[in-house]
């Protein structure tokens, strides 16, 4: 092989590790920043989810999220410190979230909550009536199993039981399509990289092997 063609070849191959860690690189920070994963642990969301349900969140801001959005927040005064919480949006800013007048539905500025996501068609359960307009920069939050959550309905006594937007974490999102699609372009790019480093130790070797010189008449005659 001539000295041009271990060139190309050595400048292939760092081609191929460097867009195979870059590949790497941005796939693990897109995932890191754009994702967030968790694990379900409590029966406050049955039956959408279940205790031990592995679920990924969409990282964006909180006053992105609308109603019948299930979201991933933190409330450490209310939950404690480090713990992930997941409830379903119902009331946005200036929303007027009412429970429960004449039969058991929430209603939101005045129209009855269509909520067919909650156990045993349960609205409440709790037969505590409350009345919340939810300040602007702040949600209304509850979990689907309304007999078994402890929810925005517990902490009326703070800004009606709502949350500040700044609190959310990420929008729960069907599947693991995206965070699967990084994760898979990650492992691309490493065995991009890694067969970048096996061409690059080839032409090395190759590049140290002498040359053979050619015999231009005989030794003996």
């Amino acid at each position: 092989m001539d000295a041009s063609t271990v060139r190309r070849l050595t400048v292939v191959a760092w081609g191929m590790g460097l867009a195979g860690l870059a590949l790497v690189a941005g796939s693990l920070l897109w995932l890191r920043s754009g994702y967030v994963l968790s694990k379900v642990n409590g029966e406050s969301m049955t039956p959408t989810y279940a205790v031990g349900d592995r679920i990924a969140a969409e990282r964006v801001d909180g006053d992105e999220v609308e109603r019948g959005d299930v979201v991933l927040f933190s409330a450490p005064d209310r939950y404690g410190p480090g713990v992930q919480v997941v409830q379903r949006v119902i009331g946005v800013g200036g929303d007027r979230v009412v429970c429960c007048e004449e039969q058991e539905a929430i209603t939101v500025n005045g129209e009855r909550l269509r909520e067919p996501y909650v156990r045993d068609g349960i609205a409440d359960g709790l037969h505590q009536p409350y009345d919340v307009t939810v300040p602007e920069g702040r949600l209304f939050l509850l979990g689907d199993h309304r007999l078994n959550s402890r929810d925005a309905r517990a902490f009326q006594e703070d800004q009606g039981g709502t949350v500040p937007v700044g609190a959310v974490e990420g929008r729960v999102i069907d599947g693991f399509v995206g965070p699967l699609l990084l994760g898979a372009a990650a492992f691309l790019g490493l065995v991009v990289a890694l067969l970048g480093l096996v061409l690059a130790i080839g032409t090395r070797s190759l590049r140290r092997r002498p040359a053979q010189q050619a015999v231009l008449w005989p030794e003996h005659l």
